[in-house]
């Protein structure tokens, strides 16, 4: 299994680009290909799907991508062509809100997806997404990964998801500079939601 391919961007084709690796082009089909630069320098994350009349490399540029790209999987009658159809058309985090919010007209909206589908989606992955993948930022700081700290340890003692999604914006306002102190908090917020 591939967790990542590192190289250079040597072709980009309608649904695929070619990853040059020490010499060997991996072809990994993507969700947007054209969001990739020829001969640009790429990390490309990588998720290998093994069929019994195929070998496919599907590639991410970020981690949370694939993330929702497995998850996305694990639906009933979502196979990665549907997976790739909804990830080109919306960021992580849109589709995890759509999700959490029971929002079957914004996931119509991808080809491949109709009603069912799209209830489908919600039904099997509602409350079972990882939150800590909708406060995608560019620059972590410190005390993002404070907070992402702090929620994953009352995750830990038994707070559900989304009992923590609704405190965790309230959490980003206070800059603490430690994980205790954010998790202070989060049990005062909790309790008294």
């Amino acid at each position: 299994m591939y967790a990542y391919i590192k190289g250079k961007i040597s072709e980009i084709n309608p649904t695929n680009i070619v990853v040059d690796n020490n010499g060997i082009g991996y072809e990994i089909v993507v969700a947007n290909p054209y969001e990739y630069q020829l001969n640009e320098e790429k990390t490309v994350f990588i998720s290998q799907q093994v069929r019994e009349d195929s070998n496919i490399l599907y590639g991410f540029s970020n981690k949370d991508q694939k993330k929702v790209f497995l998850l996305l999987l694990k639906v009933k009658g979502v196979g990665p062509k549907s997976a790739l159809a909804i990830l080109a058309g919306g960021t992580s985090e849109e589709i995890i809100g759509a999700i959490e919010n029971q929002d079957v007209t914004y996931l119509t909206k991808f080809p491949g997806i109709g009603k069912k589908s799209a209830q489908q989606i919600i039904l099997d992955l509602q409350g079972k997404v990882d939150f800590s993948m909708t406060n995608i930022s560019s620059a972590p700081t410190a005390v993002n990964n404070y907070l992402s700290d702090a929620i994953l340890a009352l995750e830990a003692l038994g707070y559900s998801k989304k009992e923590l999604a609704k405190i965790e914006k309230k959490l980003s306002a206070f800059d603490f500079s430690g994980v205790d102190e954010y998790v202070k908090q989060g049990l005062k917020l909790l309790m008294s939601a």
